[in-house]
C-alpha cells in the first residue's frame, strides 16, 4: 500500500482495467453464457486491489484473502487472474465447460487459488468475517477484502456478519459493496430496496464510506482510509454501473446474465479498445 497515487500510475491501472474487459467480452462469449453485467461493474475495483493494494501471493501465509461472494462475477477474477500471472489466457476460454476448473461460480476445490467457492448469495461476508476474525486470534496483520452485490445485499446473512463483525472490532475487515442498481429480476429498489444504504451500515458500527466505484484514484484512498480504521470494519459503498465500459450494456438489466453473441462481442471490444 502506498500513500499517494501518480497520474503515470493511475494509468497504468487504466491499462490494466481495460485489459481485464477485453477478456470478460472473449471468455463469455467463447462460454456462450455468463454474466457480464455484474463482471464489468467490479472491474476498477477489482484493478485497485489486485494491482495496487493487496498482498495476494498464494504462496503467502499473510497474504490479504479476497473473498468474491457476488460469485458470478467471477469472470472478472479470472482476468485479473491472468494480468496477476496466475493464470494462462487460453485456460480462461474453458470458462464453464466440463472439467473445467474455470467455471462460472468459484470453486476453490478445483482451483484453490480461489480463497473460497461461492454462488449461494449472502454467504461472503460470513467467510471473510471467519478469515479475519482467525487473523486477529492468531495474531497476524493481513487483511480480509471481500466483494458483495446489491441484490445480495437483501439476503438475511449479509446482516448477520454485519452485526457481528463490529462486536468483534474488525478493523481488518473490509467490505466493498458492488452498487450498481440491477440484478436479474430488475432494478435493485424495485425488487427490495436497500436504501438508506449508508445508513444501515452505520447504524451496525461499521466505517462506512462512499465512492465512485469506477474512480481508481476514489476506490484507492478508501482503501487506504480502511487501512486506518481503528476499533470498526471498513463497508465501501461503491456506486458503480451495470455494464461499464460496454456503452450498449451500461446500465441494462438484460445484460446481468447473458453472453454476447459474436457480433455483440465485436461491437463491445471495439467499444472498449476506443477508449485507449
Amino acid at each position: 500500500m502506498q500513500a499517494k497515487i501518480t497520474g503515470n500510475e493511475i494509468k497504468r491501472l487504466q491499462g490494466i482495467a481495460r485489459d481485464i474487459r477485453v477478456l470478460i467480452i472473449k471468455m463469455l462469449t467463447e462460454a456462450g453464457s455468463g454474466h457480464p453485467g455484474g463482471s464489468l461493474s467490479i472491474v476498477e475495483i477489482l484493478t485497485a486491489l489486485y494491482f495496487y493494494q493487496m498482498n495476494h501471493n498464494p504462496q503467502d501465509p499473510n497474504r490479504d484473502p479476497f473473498v468474491l461472494s457476488k460469485g458470478h462475477a467471477v469472470p472478472a477474477l479470472y482476468a485479473a487472474f491472468v494480468k496477476a500471472g496466475y493464470l494462462n489466457e487460453e485456460e480462461i476460454y474453458t470458462l464453464r465447460k466440463i472439467n473445467s476448473r474455470i467455471q462460472g461460480h468459484p470453486d476453490h476445490v478445483r482451483f484453490p487459488m480461489l480463497e473460497t467457492s461461492a454462488g449461494s448469495l449472502g454467504l461472503g461476508l460470513s467467510i471473510a468475517q471467519g478469515m479475519a476474525l482467525a487473523a486477529h486470534i492468531d495474531h497476524k496483520n493481513y487483511k480480509v477484502y471481500c466483494l458483495i452485490g446489491d441484490g445480495e445485499s437483501q439476503e438475511g446473512q449479509i446482516w448477520e456478519a454485519a452485526m457481528s463483525a463490529p462486536k468483534f472490532k474488525l478493523e481488518n475487515l473490509v467490505c466493498i459493496l458492488d452498487y450498481n442498481k440491477g440484478q436479474i429480476d430488475g432494478p435493485v429498489e424495485d425488487i427490495m430496496d436497500i436504501e438508506p444504504i449508508a445508513q444501515k451500515w452505520k447504524s451496525f458500527n461499521w466505517n462506512v464510506l462512499e465512492i465512485d466505484g469506477h474512480n481508481l484514484h476514489d476506490i484507492i484512498l478508501a482503501l487506504n482510509q480502511a487501512d486506518h480504521s481503528h476499533g470498526k470494519p471498513t463497508c465501501i459503498i461503491a456506486h458503480t454501473v451495470k455494464g461499464k465500459g460496454v456503452p450498449f450494456m451500461e446500465g441494462v438489466i438484460d445484460w446481468h446474465g447473458k453472453a454476447p453473441s459474436q457480433e455483440e462481442a465485436q461491437r463491445a471490444l471495439s467499444e472498449i479498445l476506443s477508449h485507449e
